[in-house]
């Protein structure tokens, strides 16, 4: 058994990182881009369930970073002032998503009418975030003038304040412009990385989604199939009994109610073969009800198709040769499906009394599958087209089509009709149909 990767949530992972694709969560070395992404993920899932708090908590946090400069008491003086500034940085951060750029200019110009009264307001940190919503939500264009705009502020900022006497701590204040300019870019650049992997997650959740919308859309075509194949079959059994024990009950009443009871068991057969499809896509039924599962129906099973054919009414005979039990189980079962069709296509279409005949030859590298019967038909020259109509006949190439095969079917001299199947048996070929389907 492998080692748990990091995408694995039932080893403790992050259940987010379940949803990005198997190669990136498979490869170890993107264990730290996983972890990364993930984190980012319930960042966002948290932030979409409570909006709120991160819409208030900034603001607030920028406020508590004004109140030093609001309670010193050198300040007394300027307490208006301070609360006007310290207001005009924070309010305009609650609509700092949905009106960047008008965010972004209040409190730049609360910056700029704060330089001539020497004020040094801790709250002024709102122009940080406003800068970082620009380059998370503002055109690029935008995200470059706000930066140049920010760079001179800061510049002019800190002349004016080394001038005034209020920075004479600062021992190198090239220095300390040149930190903050670089500040300002990595701000920059955190925004935008941020919006790229917003955009990269929610691309990875949109291929996830529709792949997982593509294998449900397969299942339901899989699923459609199978429920033609075992449904059409042995409605067509019931049909065929049906007429004959309404003619045997005339005559014969002992021989009638042996047609009933076929009827019966052959009904009671479709309902657990459907129960059995419907338990198969239920995935919680399938943990409830695995008992009550029935193996896929093999070559094995063929006399006993066979069979009820008979008991419909044509003579049903079946020739086998070549070495046909080391076939796969996919490869089985797409036979077993191919001659169930077409002997239901033989029912539905071919007169009581016909003889048909299913052939199976296999050589060193293809099976060759063939039903036929004797006719006549039901229906008129015409009609006999109407085989060809509905799922029947494409269901069997499709099936076929997973071996390499080909499916041909059209009437026969004597007036009958006769499917012949070929499919590859080459060993690479069906081991990985087999893998493919399981």
């Amino acid at each position: 058994m492998s080692e748990p990767t990091t995408a694995d949530p039932e080893h403790g992972a992050s259940p987010h990182a379940s949803r990005l694709p198997r190669s990136l969560t498979s490869d170890p070395e993107h264990r730290v881009t996983v972890s990364i992404i993930s984190g980012l993920a319930t960042w966002r899932m948290l932030d979409r369930d409570h909006p709120r708090l991160r819409l208030w908590a900034v603001p607030l946090f920028c406020a508590v970073l004004g109140l030093p400069s609001l309670l010193n008491p050198a300040n007394r003086a300027y307490v208006p002032t301070e609360i006007v500034l310290t207001l005009a940085y924070t309010v305009p951060l609650l609509w700092r998503e949905r009106r960047p750029g008008l965010v972004f200019a209040i409190t730049t110009t609360a910056s700029v009418l704060a330089l001539p009264l020497n004020i040094l307001n801790g709250a002024d940190a709102a122009r940080i975030v406003a800068l970082y919503n620009m380059g998370r939500y503002g055109t690029h264009r935008r995200l470059a003038l706000a930066c140049t705009i920010t760079a001179v502020q800061l510049i002019v900022w800190l002349t004016v304040f080394w001038g005034s006497g209020q920075l004479r701590h600062v021992k190198r204040p090239e220095i300390v412009t040149l930190l903050a300019l670089l500040a300002v870019i990595a701000c920059a650049g955190l925004a935008f990385t941020g919006r790229l992997a917003k955009a990269y997650i929610v691309a990875l959740e949109t291929e996830k989604d529709q792949q997982t919308r593509l294998a449900a859309a397969s299942e339901r075509t899989r699923i459609s199939h199978e429920m033609h194949d075992i449904l059409g079959h042995t409605l067509a059994v019931i049909i065929g009994l049906a007429d004959g024990a309404a003619a045997l009950a005339r005559s014969r009443s002992e021989k009638s109610a042996d047609a009933l009871g076929l009827i019966g068991d052959s009904a009671r057969e479709a309902l657990a073969e459907l129960r059995r499809l419907l338990i198969v896509a239920d995935n919680s039924a399938t943990q409830r009800d695995t008992a009550s599962l029935s193996p896929q129906p093999t070559l094995r099973d063929l006399p006993a198709l066979l069979h009820r054919v008979r008991t419909a009414g044509p003579t049903a005979e079946l020739h086998a040769d070549g070495d046909l039990e080391l076939l796969s189980p996919g490869l089985q079962l797409t036979v077993y499906r191919i001659v169930q069709e077409a002997l239901t296509n033989t029912l539905k279409h071919a007169a009581p009394d016909t003889t048909v005949s299913v052939s199976l030859h296999r050589n060193k590298e293809s099976l060759h599958i063939t039903i036929e019967d004797t006719g006549p038909s039901r229906a008129s020259r015409s009609e006999q087209h109407g085989r060809h109509s509905g799922q029947g006949l494409p269901g069997m190439g499709h099936r076929a089509a997973l071996y390499q095969g080909r499916v041909s079917a059209g009437p026969t001299p004597v007036g009958g009709w006769r499917v012949h199947t070929v499919l590859s048996t080459s060993r690479t070929l069906t081991s990985a149909v087999t893998e493919s389907r399981t």
